[in-house]
């Protein structure tokens, strides 16, 4: 099984011809201040061009400091980055979510973002907000919109009566939570699957079988993940805000699984989150 993840700056194509990085680099709980700057900056000058972040976090004033140096560090062009943020719970609804845009885009000091996501599918309330972010996407303000944390049943809700269909769904993802049929849904609606968590916030890196694939490819645990995550064709978002683990996590582009390897990870399978169910998530 192939990928058309090459290096670091492939990128996979939406729906609407905006081209999305594979791999990037994702600040969830990762605090304001001089690690997450660095981190992201580090990142940036390895080679990162996708940097994801949400309102919930609380970090969005320092990602976009950390954009604005690093592109003074690098020289490159704002328009090789593509970042992305998240509206949280609390401000879905039309106006409200529209308003949520405005102060994110203040936090990161930026004219446009390249994908904007609504975080969850809170009941009763993510249809308006797609309607928002349908009108910011009109007014050229995002790139992409999409939603995160989405079942099937979330997605034929929204595409029901949708003007545009959603361009990305990030969820949960990894050899223990493998969605399936999510997967196939996505691929057969044009929509990218992107995973956060792709190691399971740490608990696959002592999973046996993962930790034999490693040895017998040379690689990593992280980075066996990873590149079984771009093989399956999802784009992954691992966070780390050390300089050797980022550097690790982007060198994935030297080697292939083999077929029966894929097919083995793929058997690990047990539907299990470290997250919360989508649908019993409602805060």
């Amino acid at each position: 099984m192939t990928t058309t993840a090459q290096h670091l700056q492939s990128t996979t194509t939406l729906r609407n011809d905006v081209k999305m990085p594979w791999l990037g680099l994702g600040v969830f709980q990762v605090e304001e201040g001089d690690t997450l700057i660095e981190a992201i900056k580090s990142a940036i000058k390895f080679g990162y061009r996708s940097i994801d972040t949400a309102a919930v976090y609380g970090n969005e004033q320092g990602v976009g400091q950390a954009i604005r140096e690093a592109i003074a560090e690098t020289g490159i062009d704002r328009s090789e980055l593509f970042i992305t943020s998240k509206v949280w719970n609390a401000d879905l609804g039309y106006e409200e979510t529209l308003a949520a845009f405005d102060v994110t885009m203040e936090k990161l000091g930026l004219d446009y973002l390249d994908l904007y996501l609504i975080h969850w599918p809170k009941a009763g309330k993510y249809k308006a907000a797609w309607r928002a972010l349908e009108t910011l996407y009109k007014q050229g303000r995002l790139k992409a919109i999409g939603v995160s944390n989405f079942h099937v049943h979330h997605l034929e809700d929204v595409m029901a009566d949708a003007e545009i269909i959603p361009m990305v769904d990030q969820v949960e993802y990894h050899p223990h939570l493998s969605q399936l049929a999510l997967r196939e849904f996505c691929a057969a609606n044009g929509i990218q699957l992107e995973a956060w968590s792709p190691l399971k916030q740490g608990q696959l890196l002592n999973e046996p079988t993962i930790a034999k694939l490693a040895d017998k490819y040379g690689k990593s645990v992280s980075q066996i993940i990873i590149r079984w995550d771009l093989q399956n064709g999802v784009v992954t978002i691992p966070k780390s805000v050390k300089p050797h683990r980022i550097a690790e996590n982007g060198s994935v582009f030297d080697f292939a699984l083999s077929d029966e390897d894929m097919a083995l990870l793929n058997s690990l399978n047990r539907d299990e989150r470290v997250g919360p169910d989508p649908d019993n998530f409602n805060f």
